[in-house]
């Protein structure tokens, strides 16, 4: 089963107090309620048993029996037995979020965000500190304005951007797709009329960014628009550490095996060599990139280059 790490964490989170007004289900039967194998249920019951509240000791961990004859019991439910609440770190994390993305473009009902930040501010524990909170994403307006309208009408955008791998600065017209948002960074991925390729661009790089008069439909290339990669024909094996989990969601990729530290050996689709390049410069060590060769060698070109700039030796 190839999911993403925000469907299992809404199961886990619904799991516990299902099984509390279920007590006695077998395995079989709850895995079947939340449409999942008995195999990914007991991974998920075996996550369960070791979170808990901090500190973390045998009577502050959730304790949940279903090993012996395959009939679940929950035993200590810790905090997920009863509604969750939002601590006030959390309702000021999720505030900043909220408030960073009620700024970004491409953003569907922004009302909508800019409503529901004002509910947290109103029911969070010490909310008031919160209301004097200033969040300001370093995006031109300019440009946010071109990209909102771009998506909007479907229409081309002539962008002024500033590479990161090459260090120069492009001009260039692409055909807007989809925005991501990573560790509170905007991207727009795109296709890019001049590479004839897919392409990523940060929208904090974006020098300037205008609307054109072609629409994507006259600019496409042959074939079907999509923002799905995965039938590429290029594909990239990475082992990640746990802090780069995220790209197997972000770009629809697979996790091939696990390892016990948190990370992964990956596969992912790509673009073109040049974005796996981009990605796997990004992660700043968090990813070594083992195929294609080709994608290897240019990460290892790119890395001694980098090195070399320095006059003292790197370690």
């Amino acid at each position: 089963m190839n999911e993403n790490a925000g469907d299992r964490l809404t199961r886990l989170l619904a799991l516990v107090p299902w099984l509390l007004a279920h007590d006695g289900v077998t395995v079989a039967e709850c895995a079947a309620h939340f449409g999942v194998t008995p195999e990914q249920l007991e991974r998920d019951l075996w996550l369960l048993v070791v979170c808990g509240v901090p500190g973390y000791g045998p009577d502050q961990l959730v304790d949940i029996q279903f090993w012996d004859d395959g009939v679940i019991h929950v035993l200590d439910p810790q905090t997920l037995g009863r509604p969750l609440h939002l601590t006030h770190e959390e309702a000021v994390t999720l505030l900043v979020a909220l408030r960073m993305l009620a700024q970004l473009p491409g953003i569907e009902n922004r009302d909508a965000i800019v409503t529901a930040a004002a509910k947290i501010e109103r029911v969070a524990s010490e909310a008031t500190s919160a209301r004097f909170m200033t969040v300001q994403v370093s995006v031109p307006v300019e440009v946010t304005q071109a990209v909102d309208e771009a998506l909007a009408q479907e229409r081309d955008l002539h962008l002024v951007y500033a590479a990161a791998t090459r260090d120069e600065v492009t001009e260039r017209t692409v055909r807007p797709e989809r925005l991501l948002v990573v560790d509170g960074i905007g991207y727009l991925e795109a296709y890019c009329l001049s590479a004839e390729a897919r392409r990523t661009f940060r929208l904090d790089r974006m020098i300037t960014a205008r609307v054109t008069d072609r629409t994507s439909s006259t600019t496409a290339p042959d074939e079907s628009p999509t923002t799905d990669i995965s039938d590429s024909a290029i594909f990239a094996i990475l082992d990640v550490q746990a802090a780069a989990r995220w790209i197997v969601d972000v770009h629809d990729g697979t996790v091939l095996h696990e390892r016990d530290d948190g990370g992964a050996r990956v596969r992912l689709p790509l673009h073109s060599v040049d974005w796996g390049l981009r990605l796997v410069l990004s992660l700043q060590g968090s990813a070594v990139a083992l195929e294609p060769p080709e994608l290897a060698a240019e990460v290892a070109h790119a890395a001694r280059t980098a090195l070399a700039a320095y006059p003292d030796d790197v370690r």
